[in-house]
């Protein structure tokens, strides 16, 4: 049987849809577990089947799933899982979502939107989970669209100690690729020693998505090696031209902090061609071997969300893995 069972045969089990299996391995091993057995395919039309291999009754499931492209399909094989593990009499079910779906829709920014993050939040509630996990959301108010808890995990610890013992030698600016993002910045600041704070100030089309004109850069980067840091990497505009704005104000080099790689063509293109000194990111989503590129760097997030899930199920304290403590 997969699992770990403790006193009063109260029993871990760890599910994952076929999105991001390498990942669902990396939290198995440090959980000590097996990834439940799953058969799971596609009907001609698209439908999507899933059946567990044993038996779940009573058990503390926590079913995985990362949310690449096509994004559709993959939520929707999340919320069939849970529905499977509902109907299967899981006692608790935990999602874990590392890249939250549609996260960046939540809010209105024109009449006659919808906010889709509060749809996909009630889409989890009403398939029955009992908890969430997730890392680095886009907005922190999505916590506020489920009724049920949510362990909103931080990947600044793992991102910045990298930055710091590869980098912490050079004279280091951490830069917000937008204003909107300066608290982050802030703290990864504050992570890497109280280091120099700059943001670039852009602008954006709500009517045009994935554009954004990046015009001038607020603070002192000139001869400084800059953290660029963001929670995701979409089609990789904003941030190429956060990078040109740093180095026509004299910046000795860029390195590109972000959590959630979605890379989106020509993202990769892009970033290869660009001037970044390199792109560190976590596998909260997979990267494809042909949207891999030489100056990419992918680091597990697996310790993170392996740590979370046993708080979780021992019932203690995750606070320390949301405020960016070690």
């Amino acid at each position: 049987m997969s699992g770990i069972v403790t006193t009063g045969e109260k029993r871990l089990v760890l599910a994952s849809g076929r999105a991001h299996p390498v990942l669902a391995q990396e939290v198995a091993q440090e959980l000590g577990v097996e990834v439940l057995p799953m058969d799971a395919w596609d009907f001609a039309n698209g439908e999507i089947y899933v059946r567990y291999g044993e038996s779940v009754r009573g058990t503390d499931v926590f079913v995985l799933q990362s949310h690449p492209a096509p994004i559709n399909t993959w939520l929707m094989e999340h919320l069939i899982m849970i529905d499977a593990l509902k109907r299967a009499s899981a006692k608790r079910i935990t999602a874990i979502a590392p890249s939250f779906p549609y996260a960046r829709q939540d809010k209105k920014h024109r009449g006659r939107e919808p906010i889709s993050a509060r749809l996909v939040a009630d889409l989890y509630e009403t398939a029955g989970i009992d908890r969430m996990i997730s890392v680095d959301l886009h907005a922190p108010q999505v916590q506020g669209y489920f009724k049920a808890p949510v362990d909103h995990l931080m990947a600044l610890p793992l991102l910045a100690d990298y930055v710091s013992t590869k980098y912490g030698d050079e004279d280091l600016t951490v830069v917000s690729p937008d204003a909107g993002r300066i608290r982050v910045a802030e703290q990864w600041a504050k992570r890497l020693g109280g280091v120099g704070l700059a943001f670039v100030h852009k602008s954006r089309d709500p009517k045009k998505p994935n554009q954004a004109v990046a015009k001038r850069v607020i603070g002192e980067v000139a001869g400084k090696t800059c953290v660029l840091v963001d929670d995701m990497i979409d089609t990789a505009g904003t941030i190429v031209q956060a990078i040109e704005a740093l180095h026509a104000n004299g910046a000795a080099s860029v390195v590109v902090a972000t959590t959630h790689p979605i890379l989106s063509d020509p993202a990769a293109e892009r970033l290869r061609t660009s001037r970044v000194r390199e792109v560190v990111c976590t596998n909260t989503l997979p990267v494809p071997e042909d949207k891999q590129f030489e100056q990419l760097t992918q680091l597990s997030i697996a310790p993170l969300i392996g740590r979370a899930v046993r708080a979780v199920f021992d019932d203690g304290s995750v606070t320390s893995l949301f405020d960016g403590a070690v």
